[in-house]
């Protein structure tokens, strides 16, 4: 029982914070946070752009699900962008010798590559879809050189499309009065 409790607490305290920092900062935060969360930081995409879109069709904030998404968007691109010269600049034995230190171990980074290497520039948008590979394929394709320029289109097509579905995702669990008050199982 206590552990729930401390549970709400922190989620309480992390919505309230968050909640604030949108007010003030707005689609910068979301651009920052989304671009964090397209490197190799574990800040995942679910819990920055539901509830902005949430807020935002409540009128909580004075964003627009547009802005969210494009701001997402944007944010995941520059991450990826990060991650991408990164991995290019640095090569493939550095990632392998100390990625395990900031949690791409050899074996994500292999899967990663032979990934990048089968699928190309449509891998890049697929990958933007998934979890875990999200925020790790532009190692693999800075790795292997993919064309900067593809890879940056298919990275902002896949990211729009990801941050729309969470937009919407956002707006709809807003909705559902139950699901808020936290009454569903």
């Amino acid at each position: 029982m206590l552990s729930g409790v401390v549970l709400t607490t922190i989620v309480l305290w992390l919505k309230t914070k968050y909640l604030a920092a949108l007010k003030v900062w707005g689609y910068p935060l979301v651009t920052l946070l989304m671009a964090v969360e397209s490197t190799v930081l574990p800040v995942p995409s679910e819990l920055i752009i539901p509830p902005a879109a949430h807020w935002a069709y409540t009128h909580e904030v004075p964003l627009k699900a547009w802005g969210i998404v494009l701001a997402g968007s944007f944010g995941s691109w520059l991450g990826a962008t990060i991650m991408y010269w990164a991995a290019r600049w640095a090569g493939r034995p550095l990632v392998l010798r100390y990625g395990r230190y900031v949690f791409v171990p050899p074996e994500k980074v292999e899967g990663a590559e032979r990934w990048a290497a089968r699928f190309g520039p449509m891998g890049i948008f697929i990958s933007r879809l998934l979890p875990v590979v999200r925020h790790l394929i532009g190692i693999p394709a800075g790795i292997v050189r993919l064309d900067y320029r593809l890879f940056s289109l298919y990275t902002l097509l896949g990211s729009a499309v990801w941050c729309a579905v969470l937009c919407w995702v956002g707006v709809k669990a807003g909705q559902d009065e139950a699901l808020m008050k936290g009454e569903l199982q």
